[in-house]
């Protein structure tokens, strides 16, 4: 391999992609299409990027399996980062076995990573956790231990084990400095205000307060009674019960956690629940039903008792009852948390992170860009949606370790 090749990969590797095309923007060659293509993708071109690393791929020739391998583990990379999540994942996988078969350890550990984030992204914790048991991270680069402690960070962080997280960080910090390269650690950093930030609001006896994860896991270890609003479900230190799929159940329990230790009426439930104005015989009857429902599901961990005037929730064992809530409740809560990765999304890809249908996700940005809280640049299928830019703040990309090519 000639100097300005190897001289532009050591710079991708230490962060400094202008440097990189200084020395192979003009050439048009396998190596130097590829290098340009990750160099692009940290300067956040993405169409530009993946276009010349496919170009790259192309390129070269039967016998370069390894080359062409590290290609599309690159162009998976940008995807990942531009937040197209319906990428093949089968070409990554193949490419990952080629890089193993070739002994190209590195590479081989950022496409088991790439399939980890992808899976993170779209909530499937258990996979994710599966594949980074199958890359043991003790003899790669620094820049690929602070991609793993990320990962492990970012499973913590959603299993609500604040403690794992905190140490998965600061061991992700400390390899980041020891790599060197400014995006990695500004990525670190982040994650870190992410993590010192409140993640929930705890309402309890009419008063409410924000939490942090680690106090959202105290909550959780306490045996306090909690109404769950953030995934929809109620729970005690040993039983969770979902009712992610009974919206009308749910919002029944939740005012009723809210109202404890006092009942709430029927009117009001009826009116708020069902969002009527009046409510006749029909709805009350309607409420009886429901509630029998709620005191079915609920039966393991508290009681429903009716009174004079409404219900009542009490909880069988736990002394407290709390309602966790969102840090921020309104409508589209969720596809404006997903945007406020700083990333833009595409349609599909909020659709399969949100696990609803395009349909659905499309009404709820059209929505969000009426009231002006979120925007999109692009057209058909280049289209993308991120939140609106706080002025005279400017946006970066954060990239996990480039793509080392040697």
């Amino acid at each position: 391999m000639d100097s300005l090749i190897t001289a532009a990969a050591r710079a991708l590797a230490s962060g400094d992609p202008l440097g990189a095309l200084k020395r192979v923007a003009l050439r048009e060659d396998p190596p130097a299409l590829a290098l340009r293509g990750i160099a692009m993708a940290q300067l956040g071109e993405h169409r530009k990027a993946r276009a010349l690393l496919r170009r790259a791929a192309r390129a070269f020739g039967p016998r370069e399996a390894l080359a062409r391998a590290r290609c599309v583990v690159a162009e998976a990379e940008v995807a990942l980062a531009s937040r197209d999540l319906a990428w093949a994942a089968k070409a990554l996988a193949a490419a990952r076995v080629t890089l193993e078969a070739h002994g190209d350890r590195v590479n081989a550990a950022l496409a088991w990573y790439l399939q980890a984030r992808h899976l993170l992204l779209v909530g499937r914790l258990d996979e994710a956790e599966s594949l980074l048991a199958h890359v043991d991270s003790a003899p790669l680069p620094p820049a690929s231990k602070a991609a793993h402690e990320l990962l492990l960070a970012g499973i913590a962080v959603r299993r609500i084990r604040a403690k794992v997280a905190h140490a998965a960080l600061a061991r992700a910090q400390d390899a980041a400095r020891a790599a060197g390269i400014p995006a990695l650690l500004a990525e670190v950093e982040t994650a870190h205000a992410v993590l010192s930030s409140p993640v929930a609001r705890l309402i309890t006896r009419g008063g409410e307060r924000p939490l942090l994860l680690e106090d959202v896991e105290a909550l959780f270890a306490s045996g306090a009674f909690v109404v769950d609003a953030c995934r929809h479900a109620v729970r005690d230190e040993h039983t969770v019960v979902s009712l992610a799929t009974r919206p009308v159940l749910f919002a029944l329990a939740r005012m009723l956690g809210e109202a404890w230790p006092d009942d709430v009426a029927r009117d009001t439930l009826v009116s708020r629940v069902f969002r009527l104005k009046l409510a006749d015989e029909s709805h009350r009857a309607r409420l009886r039903v429901e509630m029998a429902r709620l005191r079915a599901v609920l039966r393991p961990l508290a009681e429903i008792t009716a009174t004079q005037r409404g219900f009542l929730l009490a909880p069988r064992d736990a002394r407290e009852l709390a309602v966790l809530a969102q840090p921020v409740e309104e409508k589209h809560a969720a596809v404006l948390a997903f945007l406020a990765d700083g990333e833009s999304w595409s349609t599909s890809a909020l659709a399969l992170g949100l696990r609803a249908s395009q349909r659905t996700v499309q009404r709820a940005l059209e929505s969000l860009a009426a009231t002006g809280k979120v925007q999109s640049f692009g057209r058909g299928r280049a289209r993308r949606w991120l939140l609106p830019p706080v002025p005279g703040f400017a946006t970066s990309l954060l990239l996990p370790p480039p793509l080392p090519v040697d």
